[in-house]
């Protein structure tokens, strides 16, 4: 039975669905998926529109919310909200070093694993739809980041589940492969980098002196995992969120103290380089990463850790070479290299795991480009013009392919502005619906 708690302004009611671990073998293994309910206070008995939040990732599970707070108050004004945590996340049937472990070998875990990407996390979705709403009810979807990409999946295999759509930093190219993607993330990282040293001009010895001593000492991280120059560079993630650039900024002022042997990284610094690069909450994150880019119509041999291979393209990322010249030590952004599962404790157990699935060539193809060019479902899309996530260019070609999608472009906002623009963004998407915008 659906469990019902009331939090300051809303009404939270949690469902949990079995469902098909494949859903070609519905009488197959079954996993769990969880959801909550979320509609506004004194509004529960009313025939409300559903909306369905399709959280970023991959991996990541759905808000966990107080009150009417971030975009649902905005959202809640309109729709009753279903917070999704796709399968393998949150509350859902876990995927991670402890429960791949009860799989057996490393190619059972793989195997197992080929059922987490965003094919199967619609078919969750219209699986719950019509449970929730019945067979004949359409939702709207409401796609963050890599949610965005499960939205133009959702259009290629179940478009009658959706009423309508909006996309926030997370319209995908297509046709575009795992190399594709990075070779036009390493130039958007690097101007990030530009951007974050001419704001902080201080912090560009601040990295050089840390990546030399980082090269030649050995630091150990609190939980106590070795902190590379390549892991440190990683903080380079931060530059894609609206703060990323002051938090970084704040974390390195605090790196250096006077120890007994001299100048050393000081154990608030490490303690926040280790919760800002650990993955031990979102595994599936590092796991699943190339292989949401993955299509066997765009290659056979699989993604092959492309974001390592590509980065040899881009010199500029070398921090030895950088430290030497005098340069500038550029971080990197959301790429997920294979040495991490040598040394993230979280992600050891899943190295040989994570290598199969990089070799895998048999991936199925996400978009049906030729339903997609039918679309008849109206998508009205955020994109931000210097997304550091997601590629503008491959973004407005996708909009371009396909009928009924609306774009706002705008250099306002940073990737994660859904979250910090205190309903904004989303309010500009539903003006957009409404013929206001």
């Amino acid at each position: 039975m659906p469990t019902t708690l009331r939090h300051p302004g809303t009404v939270l009611t949690d469902h949990v669905f079995p469902v098909p671990l494949d859903h070609a073998r519905p009488e197959g293994e079954q996993i769990e998926v969880f959801a909550r309910e979320v509609v506004a206070a004194g509004r529960e008995s009313e025939e409300l529109p559903w909306l369905l939040f399709l959280q970023g990732g991959p991996g990541g599970g759905s808000p966990r919310p107080v009150g009417q707070d971030s975009w649902l108050r905005v959202a809640l004004r309109h729709y009753r909200v279903l917070l999704l945590d796709q399968r393998g996340t949150g509350r859902s049937t876990p995927a991670n070093r402890q429960s791949l472990a009860l799989r057996g070998t490393a190619a059972q875990q793989a195997e197992y694993l080929t059922y987490f990407r965003a094919d199967s996390i619609v078919r969750d979705a219209e699986l719950i739809r019509r449970r929730l709403l019945g067979e004949n009810v359409r939702w709207t979807t409401l796609g963050q980041s890599f949610g965005g990409f499960c939205t133009l999946t959702y259009l290629s295999l179940a478009p009658e589940g959706v009423r309508e759509a909006f996309v926030t930093g997370g319209l995908p190219g297509l046709r575009t492969s795992a190399e594709d993607v990075y070779r036009a993330a390493y130039p958007r990282v690097a101007a990030k980098n530009a951007a974050h040293y001419a704001r902080y001009p201080q912090d560009i010895e601040t990295v050089r002196q840390i990546a030399a001593h980082l090269a030649a000492h050995q630091v150990r991280l609190p939980d106590g995992s070795p902190l590379t120059v390549e892991r440190f560079q990683c903080l380079g993630m931060l530059l894609g969120e609206g703060s990323g650039s002051h938090r970084l900024h704040y974390l390195l002022e605090s790196a250096w103290l006077g120890g007994a042997a001299g100048p050393e990284l000081s154990d608030s610094f490490l303690e926040g380089v280790r919760a800002q690069i650990s993955l031990a909450a979102r595994p599936l994150f590092a796991v699943l990463h190339e292989p949401i880019y993955a299509q066997r119509s765009l290659g056979s041999q699989g993604t092959r850790w492309a974001a390592q291979r590509v980065r040899a393209e881009f010199p500029g990322f070398d921090a030895e070479r950088a430290t030497a010249a005098g340069e500038p030590v550029l971080l990197t952004g959301e790429m997920i290299y294979p040495w991490m599962f040598g040394l993230d404790p979280a992600l050891s157990p899943l190295r040989e795991v994570a290598d199969l699935l990089a070799e895998r060539g048999d991936w199925p193809d996400l978009y049906d480009t030729e339903r997609l060019a039918g679309n008849e479902v109206p998508v009205y899309a955020a994109v931000y013009d210097g997304d550091m996530y997601v590629d503008r260019d491959h973004s407005l070609a996708t909009a371009r392919a396909v009928p009924r999608i609306r774009t706002w472009v705008t250099d306002e906002w940073e990737h994660d502005a859904l979250r910090v623009s205190d309903g904004e963004v989303l309010e500009r998407l539903l003006a957009m619906a409404r013929g206001e915008r």
